[in-house]
């Protein structure tokens, strides 16, 4: 079984910030769940970004998988591995989608330029959808 670290975030000094990302678009809409106004900012930089086109406006999935309870839950990946999908599997799984594949999940995420601090938002707003 792999194991990865629950508050690994890559780079040190890891601001939680939305900066203004224009890759794809989609349709925002309002959550379904009370969110933080950091976890609000990472979902309103996810539909901005054009992951909810994959995942959904409110995280819960579509092409791609949800997002909605996927925070500390056990993942399985192709290879059969099982690993929980703490910070740094999150991290690692949006900065290299082509990493750790999800058994049973036929889409591959595209490559995307978010940046440390794009990433971390998102994050915040993935554990927020408690499920």
């Amino acid at each position: 079984m792999k194991k990865t670290s629950r508050n690994f975030l890559p780079a040190a000094g890891i601001v939680l910030a939305v900066l203004s990302f224009g890759a794809c678009s989609s349709n925002s809409s309002s959550a379904s769940v009370d969110l933080s106004p950091e976890a609000k900012a990472g979902q309103d930089l996810a539909n901005a970004s054009g992951c909810a086109s994959c995942h959904g406006s409110n995280g819960e999935g579509r092409t791609g998988p949800k997002w909605v309870g996927l925070a500390d839950s056990q993942v399985t990946l192709s290879d059969g591995t099982t690993v929980t999908a703490d910070d740094a599997y999150i991290y690692t799984s949006i900065k290299d989608p082509g990493a750790m594949h999800r058994k049973g999940v036929v889409s591959q995420m595209p490559s995307n330029n978010l940046t440390d601090e794009e990433i971390a938002s998102i994050i915040v707003y993935i554990r927020a959808l408690k499920g």
